[in-house]
């Protein structure tokens, strides 16, 4: 996998509040589809969703009282997911595979995306989330940067 990081989703519990607070502390909004926003964050983004929309969209066990705390469950995910965006689909699916190949438990196989991206979501040993991306509304320099476009996806 690539060793680098494009992204960090914070999921919160209300969503204008977070952004207000974001937005106090200097920082200024991206270009962002309806119900997300978006800050660039130097070379990666760093996004604020819905808690309980980032945890389906996770595929992630959001049930109350299940008492798990194994990957993929609502009780052992803090709320944060990390994003790796790559340049193609095609990516995604080889690092999808690799992830799956050494021990992470796969949330979300990869496939088209309602944004109009593609991804897949996995779990590492310990239960950190990870989306791999192909977002064709972003860009993704040769060095590793990834750089907001025009509020879609």
């Amino acid at each position: 996998m690539d060793q680098r990081l494009s992204l960090v989703t914070l999921g919160v519990q209300d969503l204008d509040r977070a952004r207000a607070f974001y937005t106090a502390l200097g920082w200024e909004p991206g270009p962002s589809p309806e119900h997300i926003v978006f800050f660039q964050a130097g070379g990666m983004v760093v996004a604020l969703w819905e808690r309980a929309a980032l945890g389906v969209d996770s595929g992630i066990d959001l049930g109350e009282g299940e008492g798990e705390d194994t990957p993929g469950s609502g009780d052992g995910w803090g709320g944060i997911n990390l994003g790796l965006n790559l340049t193609s689909a095609a990516d995604v699916d080889e690092q999808m595979s690799q992830a799956h190949d050494v021990g992470a438990t796969i949330l979300r196989q990869p496939g088209n995306r309602y944004w109009g991206g593609y991804s897949g979501v996995f779990a590492d040993p310990d239960g950190h989330v990870w989306e791999i991306a192909y977002n064709p509304y972003w860009s993704v320099s040769e060095d590793g940067l990834t750089l907001l476009g025009d509020g879609r996806g």
